[in-house]
Parts: structure tokens; sequence; C-alpha cells
């Protein structure tokens, strides 16, 4: 529902977008069209290309080009450790929607339909591209779920810290939240004709996974919670020289990200040192290594609970064996395959892992998805790039 309250903020504040390279629209067919010849020939699909590119500065893609061209931008994403069944994503058509109703109702769909059945499935919602010289739709959110945080007056925080500039923009918008930990926050749809919007997520669209441990009764009265569809919202895919500025996609968690980063770091939930102080331990020196103890039985509650849960997770060794075999699939079907070492590694127990021990190519392949600085200055604060 439209939070109440809500104000239309119409803007000319968007990215100017450059006509489509014909180039990089020329390489994405050839491949696209290797890779599926069941497509058939691609020259006569090249000189239509060419002919709407020279008439309007861009081109559409037919369904098939779009589905592919997404399936390989996850291929292509270096820092994505889980890209095994990058051939699995369901991809939603949505170039047709315009209206931020519209645009609501199918991000509530893509949440369902990823983890509605608990089995988490890897989805990705396109919708219309930017074109040449027009703005565009997009949402401002970072994740379609994200929990608030809010500042307290003494200086402390209540929820995610990482999240305080951006909730304090959307209560700029009449948005208010319980004051919670774990309050998620409203998405903010900006389209062309209707300025910025908020929209309250349903419940049913919410599968939150409450957090025990397999041996520490008292780890529940903690209150920890966390959502189990991992929605990146606000990157830009680019495929064959075509930019689609709303294009949410999620895979499922690995445990990590939530136990060793989202409620672990200083700067996120912190939790480690309450973990820490509830399990007994020496915290005096770091030579006890405590925070590694906790971190570990923190990460340990995570899987416990989703599995629990019936939610798909996986955990990091599993993981990084899954990606060695992408590696090796990949080099046989001739492919080299793009990966971030920093992001590769997990960040726990990284060195007893195998994707540890070998070097990666730092490339930049297209089809792919990337976080440009507008982008990223509305998730983080809900103010424009400055530069």
């Amino acid at each position: 529902m439209i939070v109440p309250g809500y104000r239309d903020h119409p803007t000319e504040r968007w990215d100017p977008i450059a006509p489509v390279d014909p180039g990089e629209a020329e390489d994405f067919l050839r491949q696209c069209y290797v890779e599926n010849p069941r497509l058939g020939p691609v020259e006569p699909r090249l000189a239509i290309v060419r002919a709407q590119i020279a008439a309007t500065g861009g081109y559409v893609h037919t369904t098939e080009e779009l589905s592919y061209g997404a399936k390989m931008a996850w291929r292509n994403s270096s820092r994505c450790i889980g890209r095994l069944y990058w051939r699995s994503l369901m991809v939603l058509d949505r170039r047709r929607a315009r209206t931020a109703d519209e645009i609501f109702s199918l991000l509530v769909h893509h949440l369902n339909t990823a983890g509605g059945t608990g089995a988490i499935r890897p989805v990705i919602s396109i919708f219309a591209p930017a074109l040449p010289g027009q703005p565009y739709a997009r949402v401002w959110n970072e994740q379609l779920i994200r929990y608030a945080g809010y500042r307290t007056e003494d200086g402390s925080s209540v929820g995610d810290p990482r999240n305080k500039e951006f909730t304090e923009a959307l209560q700029g918008f009449g948005w208010r939240g319980k004051g919670e930990a774990f309050d998620v926050l409203p998405l903010a749809i900006e389209t062309p004709a209707e300025g910025v919007r908020l929209y309250e997520l349903p419940e049913r669209a919410i599968h939150e996974v409450p957090l025990t441990h397999p041996e520490f009764g008292w780890f529940a009265e903690l209150g920890l919670r966390w959502h189990a569809v991992p929605a990146i919202s606000n990157m830009r895919l680019t495929i064959g020289g075509v930019q689609y500025p709303l294009a949410p996609f999620n895979g499922w968690y690995m445990g990590t990200e939530i136990g060793a980063r989202n409620l672990a770091d200083e700067d996120r939930y912190n939790m480690v040192p309450i973990v820490a102080a509830r399990m007994g331990l020496d915290t005096s020196r770091e030579s006890t290594l405590w925070r590694d103890r906790a971190l570990i039985e923190l990460n340990r509650a995570v899987l416990h609970s989703f599995e629990q849960a019936g939610m798909k997770i996986t955990d990091h060794h599993t993981e990084s064996q899954r990606f060695i075999t992408h590696l090796r699939n990949e080099e046989k079907a001739g492919r080299r395959v793009p990966a971030d070492w920093t992001w590769i590694v997990p960040p726990v127990s990284g060195g007893i892992t195998p994707v540890f021990h070998r070097y990666y190519d730092e490339l930049d392949l297209r089809p792919n998805f990337y976080l440009d600085p507008e982008a990223q200055s509305l998730s983080r604060s809900g103010c424009s790039y400055t530069g």
C-alpha cells in the first residue's frame, strides 16, 4: 500500500543515457546467437538492430535476447560466488510497466516468486530500459528488503546503522516506522511522471527467519531475525549497450552474508560482543580469540535457523566448492571467468576454502550489472550524487 501522507516529488534529476554503442550491441548479439543456435543466423538480426540504433539511438531486445542477456550478466558478475547456477535464473519481462503502482505490484510478485515456497529461486524482474535523452523509472532502495536504522538521543542507534540516513530521507516523505530493530523500510519508487512514491511491503512478501541456536537456548532471547530473499534493486543491468536501471535480482543467501557481515560488522548490528558476553567468553584480550568463537556461533545460528525454517541457504565451504566447479565448467566452454578475490573469498575461514588459494581474472565482461554513483547515493542518503 502507499504510505499514508506520501507526497509526489517531481524532479529533473536523472542520469542522461547515451545512444547505444553499435559495437557493444553487435558483440552481445553474436555471442548470444552463437551460444543459442536455435535462434538462427545472427546477420539478419544485426541488420535490424543497426537500423534501429541509427534511427533512434537504441534498439529493442527480443524476449530471448533479454532472458539470455540477463543470465550472461549473472555469469559475468565478478563479485558473485554463486554463479554455478546462472542458467537457472528466472527472467521476468516487465518492460511494459510504467506507473509506480504497476511497478510495486510486480516487485511484490517478484518477492513471492523468489521466496514464497522457502526454496528461494534466482529471479530477475527487468523493467523498461532507459532511452537516450529521456528520464526513467528506478527504485531508490539498495535491496527490496532492508531494515530501518534510527538515531537515538544518546548517540546510539536502533536497527541497522547502515540505513540511518536513508531512513531519515524516507521519514522526510512522511514514513514512520515502529522504531524497532527490524522495521522493514518502504520502497521508494521514482517514475518520470509521478516523482517519488513510497510503498509499504505487505507481510506476505517479507519472508523472515527468527534466529535461534542449536545449543544455546538463550540465543532466541536476543530477538534476532533476518529476511530470506536478498534482492538487489539499485544496480543497472546492461545488455548489448541497452541500459536497464530497474532490474532487481536475487539469489539465495550464503550464511556469512548475514552472520559475518550484516549482524556482525561494527557499523551494522555489531552482535559479536553481545554473543561473546552471553557465552561467558574472556574478552579481556584479543589472544583469547573471543571474537572468532562468537562469530562462528553467530554463523551457526543463522544456518541452523534457516534450515529449521525450510528456507534455502548455503554455507561458505559448500559455495566455495561450487564456485570451483563453475570455473571448471566455464573453462571447458572456452570462457574466461571474471572474479574479484576480495569478494569471492568468504569473510569466515577464508584460508581453508578452495577459492582462497588461486588467482582470478579481474575482467569487465558484458552483459553485466553496475552500481552508478547516483544510485549508490540515493540508496545511502536519499540524495543525488554531487560528484
